[in-house]
């Protein structure tokens, strides 16, 4: 596999000097943490609503980007709906219910879990993880990207693409994820790393990456109204189980808002609204703790949800701050 390291085009990073204070921690009245980041909403137009920090340095947005994964999918010919377009999508949870699609995809392509070169890994949902570690053992299909590892095994058999090497940057697959994404963010890839799962992993701005999400969230491409990415965002609002898992923070805001919503590793995390407005987001120690919050936050001062509305989620998927097991303190937004 091909790393992009030391590329004379690569763009900047964010750094320390392009972030700003996100959000703090309180405990018995004591600011504890201060978390730092950079975050962006956008209008449907791409006009900047709010922006924090640097939101043009470069940001790897690991699993925020499996939409455009899933559209490349699409776009190859493979025909998915409902919960097999989600899980094409996903960062699952390894649940029964989750595991099961997976494995259709692949039965799909002809192949077993063999096929998938995803790590082996345990599933995230604590029940499902519990069984597995008395009655089996770690495996691919339970890794949360093993959906969208499917997905692209599911493509290349059907358009006679070699399955040895579908995670090479210069497989057929991943030059079409590559220009997808270039498509959709309106900017070229800044770098290109190797992703947790061992995909391609394409770095891009925190302001195209909500661009992205203010596009899918509406259904349109970059020209306009798009069939393959309503259905997109269609079966994800039906079937927010499938994209995280029950209880977990990006299905909750879907479930409870109708919005599109996707986090990735490290701290990142977007947003979009039908109406256009999305956000994007960083925080600069990767941690996932205020990631929701800020979204959320900036998605209520855009006026896109209300103020009663943002704080409610927040409250289902924001971390409590405890001592001796009861709230001492909380987590705000900084801004």
């Amino acid at each position: 596999m091909t790393h992009a390291a030391g590329d004379p085009q690569r763009a900047h990073a964010l750094e320390v000097g392009g972030v700003v204070e996100l959000a703090t921690i309180e405990r018995n009245g004591l600011e504890e943490s201060r978390h730092l980041g950079a975050a962006v909403s956008l209008a449907a137009d791409g006009t900047v609503i709010d922006a924090l920090g640097d939101v043009d340095a470069l940001v790897y947005p690991r699993s925020s980007l499996k939409p455009m994964q899933a559209l490349a999918v699409l776009r190859s010919g493979v025909s998915l709906e409902g919960a097999q377009l989600v899980l094409a999508s996903a960062s699952h949870s390894g649940t029964p219910a989750h595991v099961e699609v997976v494995l259709q995809l692949l039965e799909r392509a002809g192949l077993t879990e063999d096929a998938l070169q995803c790590p082996l890994d345990w599933p995230g949902n604590t029940s499902s993880a519990a069984v597995a570690r008395t009655s089996g053992g770690k495996r691919r299909a339970t890794m949360n990207c093993s959906g969208k590892h499917a997905a692209f095994l599911l493509a290349c058999v059907e358009n006679g693409w070699p399955i040895e090497n579908y995670l090479d940057p210069q497989h057929p697959l991943q030059v079409r994820i590559r220009e997808t994404i270039e498509e959709f963010t309106g900017e070229p890839v800044g770098h290109v790393g190797v992703d947790g799962c061992g995909a391609p992993l394409f770095a891009v701005s925190l302001r195209a990456l909500a661009r992205v999400f203010s596009l899918v969230a509406r259904g349109r491409n970059a020209s306009g109204d798009d069939a393959d990415v309503a259905r997109l965002a269609a079966a994800i609002q039906d079937y927010p189980w499938a994209i995280d898992g029950p209880g977990r923070a990006n299905t909750i805001v879907i479930e409870e808002l109708g919005l599109l919503c996707k986090g990735g590793a490290e701290g990142v995390i977007a947003m979009g609204a039908a109406d256009g407005t999305a956000v994007a987001m960083k925080s600069l120690d990767g941690s996932h703790r205020i990631t929701s919050l800020v979204a959320l936050e900036l998605l209520a001062r855009a006026g896109t949800i209300t103020r009663d509305d943002a704080d409610r989620v927040s409250a289902l998927v924001t971390e409590q701050v405890l001592g001796g097991g009861v709230p001492v303190g909380h987590i705000r937004v900084a801004f």
